[in-house]
């Protein structure tokens, strides 16, 4: 039994590799990876200005808004926290077409009075203005407007000073349980978490896919019957499970070291400020990780057995891909539903719904590791999601092994719920 397992497997898993969407898919993939993490590089090679600072050119027909325009300027980048100006600025007397006409990206920017408001803004662009840079700049004049007009009102210049100065915000958190440095951790991880888990749902897809679509090739061309007499159902099902688990794991090394070039290729033209980001995150998460990281992978490796083996019996059941399709809805849908639920993970902070749902098998292993970065869940949650798994594996073997059986020689679509339900019984 063992060798015909190995047999078995290994064709399966030569069936993957040697294919040729094989080679396409992961050129696919190792090219939008690497662009993806070099996005503004590739921007600023198509003649971008990704990281190039605006200039504006500023022209003042009210001859004392220009001083007061540089200082919040600089007191913008000091909220924003950039090395640089939020944006260069340049006096000028010049028209906006000659300037414009020397320099393309450059904004050029006329300030006149205005009875009614104070001042008035005219900005001169050869181009559109993305909406980033124009919120950035209508926040500055705002700021200058307001700054004018309560220099006009008679305000003493060190009450001005103060009024003008950026507010600093400290943060209090009542509750003990909580801190305050990790507030920024929360927030990076609410949102990067499910970027990072996204491979982890498209391998998910591609194992449910692959394991149906061998399975109906099978029963298409009638080699299950010849497969099926020199093997019994179990050890068919077993080999399809190891080989598409193995392919997974293989497809997620790839993944891995496209990430790893591109990571390469980033370092070698716009090094990453790894400060920056280390910053963000506190020395508990990173001592966290040590453990986290363990028990996601282990909820990972369940998880891919167990949607291999659903697959399996649902594919048994059905004739062709197109019925195979219908069946594996439920698959997609309860992928989906996990996915998303650990991108708003943040937002139920608390909650026993969410707590429950990351104890559910097939989620679990999207959801309950999210929860243990933010805090939401323990150690101990985790293990039970990880039993509860382990349960289910057992379950869908002891019990989906009577649908497997009598469906792999199934050749009709009619009444196949009624046939599952049936095999169940006895």
């Amino acid at each position: 039994m063992i060798n015909k397992l190995k047999f078995l497997t290994k064709i399966s898993l030569q069936r993957k590799i040697n294919n040729k969407w094989f080679l396409i898919a992961n050129i696919i993939f190792a090219i939008l990876i690497i662009s993806l993490l070099n996005i503004d590089s590739i921007v600023s090679f198509f003649g971008g200005d990704f990281d190039e600072t605006k200039v504006i050119y500023v022209k003042d027909n009210t001859n004392k808004t220009y001083d007061i325009l540089k200082t919040q300027n600089d007191n913008y980048k000091s909220i924003i926290k950039e090395d640089e100006n939020a944006f260069i600025l340049e006096k000028t007397t010049k028209k906006d077409t000659e300037i414009i006409k020397k320099n393309k990206n450059a904004w050029y920017l006329t300030i006149d009075i205005d009875k009614d408001n104070y001042i008035k803004a005219t900005l001169t662009t050869n181009d559109y203005v993305n909406t980033a840079d124009y919120t950035a700049i209508s926040t500055i004049l705002n700021n200058v407007k307001t700054n004018i007009a309560i220099n006009e009102s008679g305000i003493d210049p060190n009450e001005l000073s103060k009024i003008s100065k950026p507010l600093n915000i400290e943060r209090n958190i009542l509750d003990d349980t909580k801190k305050a440095k990790d507030e920024n951790t929360q927030m990076m991880m609410s949102t990067i978490f499910p970027i990072l888990i996204l491979p982890f749902f498209t391998l998910t897809i591609f194992l449910v896919q692959m394991v149906g679509a061998e399975i109906n090739d099978e029963k298409t061309t009638r080699g299950m019957e010849i497969i099926i007499s020199n093997v019994s159902p179990k050890t068919h099902l077993f080999s399809k499970v190891i080989a598409s688990n193995l392919f997974v794991l293989f497809e997620a090394i790839l993944l891995v070291i496209y990430a790893i070039i591109g990571l390469a290729i980033r370092k070698t033209s716009s090094p990453l400020d790894i400060s920056s980001i280390s910053s963000l995150i506190s020395s508990d998460i990173i001592k966290n990780l040590t453990y986290i990281i363990p028990l996601a992978l282990i909820l990972m490796i369940l998880t891919f057995i167990a949607y291999a083996i659903l697959a399996g019996i649902l594919a048994s059941m059905t004739t062709n891909i197109e019925d195979f399709q219908q069946m594996q809805m439920p698959i997609v849908i309860i992928s989906l539903i996990g996915y998303y639920l650990a991108m708003m993970a943040g937002m139920f902070e608390g909650s026993i719904f969410i707590k429950i749902l990351s104890f559910i098998p097939f989620i679990s292993a999207i959801l309950a590791p999210s929860l243990l970065i933010l805090g939401q869940i323990s150690i101990f949650e985790v293990v039970i999601a990880i039993i509860l798994l382990i349960i289910t594996i057992w379950a869908l073997l002891k019990y989906g092994m009577r649908i497997y059986k009598v469906g792999i020689l199934n050749y009709s679509s009619k009444n196949l719920w009624k046939k599952m339900f049936k095999a169940l019984k006895g």
